[in-house]
This record gives structure tokens, C-alpha cells and sequence, in this order.
């Protein structure tokens, strides 16, 4: 009680002060990339609210509201409870592994049931801001001298490390090199010594046979369509192939909201998912996917412009860290399905259908808000947390 009332009562800002120094920029861009995604499924359910605009929208309202109530958190409590919310990440993999729900041949969702409602959580998603967190919160009370050295990088090799292993246990290749990224980002970010990233590099190309081999049946063959989508164009090579066919066909202005027929004639896969972005570019054309990837490279500068005021190494780092994890999830979505990477299934944020990827992503903007919101405010150095 003591924390909260010096963070929220008399001792400390009032919440009508913190609302009025939100983030209202980052709120309308998110609104607005939002509001582009609802006409997306609305149209890929053939200009119905239901099944997927609907239940898109209620998700988008309740992570708006959690965007606002983490906006509103002091950041030296996000800072104190960084490893209490990655170890509850990491228990969630752990449970994703010893009993989770199978989907489309992978286990990675755990299975939620309450009073009239069931729900599908997705803790690898979770552990993407997860990790972000507990990065910053480390770094932050690293000494700068340990920051070069091969015993500051034990810690924060081991955070990424661990929950990389479940994920790829459930199997997700394409959410463990998500997460790998952006925990690289962060150390990069934290000022690790260059010499360090080549290292890792050419580990990573000396173990590539090691991978491959690794790697089950549909992987390797998604990787080697992805160097000749002709080997197989009526099955392993069919999504890329129509997903190309959809862009090519949208031209500079597109063939009309509801009038993309790749997708209304099913022959786009996952329109509503993965390749709701080649959907757009069909209906709306060249003018429509510019607009959306504005607004995404806008959130992504708000995040860095966010990062540059805080006066903390702390929310430097949480900042930058969520604005590259956003930027992460962006490229790899669009960069699939126009071919220039493998595919992967990971979803277009804030426009692709999807629970726990809406939720934890307003979360992610949510840190992102805090972080502005609390630009001022001094975080302790100490590794514990320092004193609130």
C-alpha cells in the first residue's frame, strides 16, 4: 500500500496528471492501423462482422484499456517487477510443454477455461515483452565497465537462451528467432562491444549443418520452397505463389474494398492471418500497403523519439526494445509473404486476427506509454531494483 499510495496517491502524480501527459500520438496511430485491420477482416469474412471482425474489435477495446492502465504505472514498479513478470513468462512455457494444447501440429497454446468462456493463450507471444523487460532491467544495473566484458553477457545470454529452448521444443523456428532477435537488439542497444555480434555470427554459420539437419520435415521444405516455389506449385509452393499472384493483381490503387478475388475465391491461404497484408494490397493497392507500413514506421519512430526523452538507461532500453520488437513483426510478416524471406507464421500487428498477439502488443505499447509518461522520473541503478 505504502508503494502505491507514493505512486498514485497524495505522494505521488495524480492520475488526471498522467492521463493528460499520455501519449495521445501513439494512441491515434494505433487506432488508426487498428481501425485498416478491422475493414481487413470484415472484408476476408465477405463484408460480415462476424467471425473475425467482431471478436477483433472487443479484443482491440480491452487492449486499449491495458495500453491506458500500464501507461499509467510508475516505471520504477515496471522496473521492479521486470524478472517476477519473465519468470511467469517462462513458467507459462513450461507449462505450454508439459501440457499444452495442439494446433496444427505444434503445441504452443494453453488451453483456458473459465465461467462461459474459452480461450486460447499464447505464452511464447507473452515472453517477447517479457524478455524486453527483464533485458532492460539488467542492463540498467549493469556497471558500464562489465558491459564489455564476456561475464556481463552470461546473464543476458541465459534469459534468451532458456525460453528459446521451449519454443523450439513446441516446434515455433519462427518465434524463437523473433525472440532471439530482439534479445540481441537490446545488447546491442546496451552498448555490447561489437566484436562480441561477430563472434555469435560465425558461430551461427559453423552450426548452420547442425540446424539443418535439426530441423523437421515441413521446415526444410518450407525453406526449400522458399528457394524455388516452382518445385511445387500446387502444394508446398501454392501460398507464396497465390500471395505473389494477389499483390501483382492489386496494382497502384487495387481492385476495391470487397472485391479482392484471390482471397474472396479462397485461393489465398490465411487470409484473415499470416497473409492479410497481400489481402490489402489487393483490394487496396500499392496506395493502401504504403499507407499501412507509414503508419507502422510512425509507431516505430514514436517508440525511438519515446526512447531518446527518457532520462533513464532503463526506459532507454524498454523503449527501444519494444519499438524493435514491433519493427520485428512488421518485417518478417510483410517480407514472407512477398517472398524475400521463408514462411514463417507470424501475424501482421494490429491487423492480423489473433488474441494473444492484440493483447500483448497494446501491452507493449502500454511499457512504451509508461516509459513517456514517466520520462522524468529517476530509476535506481542497484541490479535489486533500488528502493521505490
Amino acid at each position: 500500500m505504502a508503494v502505491w499510495r507514493r505512486h498514485f496517491g497524495p505522494d505521488g502524480p495524480t492520475v488526471g496528471r498522467k492521463l493528460g501527459d499520455m501519449s495521445w500520438g501513439l494512441v491515434a496511430l494505433v487506432l488508426l492501423t487498428a481501425g485498416l485491420g478491422f475493414a481487413m477482416l470484415y472484408s476476408a469474412a465477405g463484408g460480415d462482422m462476424r467471425p473475425w471482425a467482431m471478436a477483433q474489435t472487443i479484443r482491440f477495446v480491452l487492449g486499449l484499456a491495458l495500453m491506458i492502465t500500464i501507461a499509467l504505472v510508475d516505471i520504477r514498479l515496471l522496473h521492479r517487477v521486470s524478472y517476477v513478470a519473465y519468470g511467469a513468462a517462462l513458467l507459462l512455457l513450461v507449462a505450454v510443454d508439459l501440457k499444452g494444447s495442439i494446433g496444427m501440429g505444434a503445441q504452443r497454446w494453453i488451453a483456458i477455461d473459465l465461467p462461459g468462456l474459452r480461450f486460447q493463450l499464447q505464452p511464447s507471444e507473452i515472453m517477447k515483452i517479457a524478455l524486453v523487460l527483464a533485458l532492460a532491467r539488467y542492463f540498467h544495473g549493469l556497471p558500464p565497465e562489465r558491459t564489455g566484458k564476456w561475464t556481463g553477457l552470461l546473464a543476458p545470454l541465459a534469459l534468451i537462451a532458456a525460453p528459446v529452448a521451449l519454443v523450439l521444443r513446441q516446434p515455433d523456428f519462427g518465434t524463437a528467432a523473433l525472440i532471439v532477435a530482439g534479445g540481441v537488439a537490446v545488447m546491442f542497444l546496451a552498448g555490447i562491444a561489437l566484436r562480441w555480434f561477430a563472434g555469435g555470427l560465425a558461430v551461427a554459420l559453423v552450426s548452420l549443418p547442425a540446424v539443418w539437419v535439426s530441423l523437421h520435415g515441413y521446415q526444410k521444405e518450407r525453406l526449400l520452397t522458399f528457394l524455388d516455389p516452382s518445385r511445387d506449385p500446387l502444394g508446398a509452393g501454392w501460398n507464396i505463389t497465390q500471395s505473389k499472384i494477389a499483390l501483382g493483381s492489386g496494382g497502384v490503387f487495387g481492385k476495391g474494398f470487397l472485391e479482392g478475388t484471390q482471397s474472396h475465391l479462397h485461393f489465398l491461404p490465411e487470409r484473415h492471418t499470416d497473409f492479410i497484408f497481400t489481402m490489402l494490397a489487393e483490394e487496396l493497392g500499392m496506395a493502401g500497403a504504403l499507407l499501412l507500413i507509414l503508419l507502422y514506421l510512425s509507431i516505430v519512430a514514436y517508440g525511438f523519439g519515446v526512447a531518446v526523452r527518457s532520462g533513464s538507461q532503463f526506459g532507454r532500453l524498454l523503449a527501444m526494445g519494444v519499438a524493435f520488437a514491433f519493427f520485428l513483426y512488421v518485417f518478417v510478416n510483410i517480407a514472407m509473404v512477398t517472398g524475400l524471406i521463408p514462411v514463417v507464421g507470424v501475424p501482421l500487428p494490429l491487423v492480423s486476427y489473433g488474441g494473444t498477439a492484440m493483447l500483448t502488443l497494446m501491452a507493449g505499447f502500454g511499457l512504451l506509454a509508461s516509459v513517456h509518461v514517466h520520462r522524468d522520473v529517476p530509476v535506481a541503478r542497484q541490479s535489486g531494483g533500488g528502493p521505490l
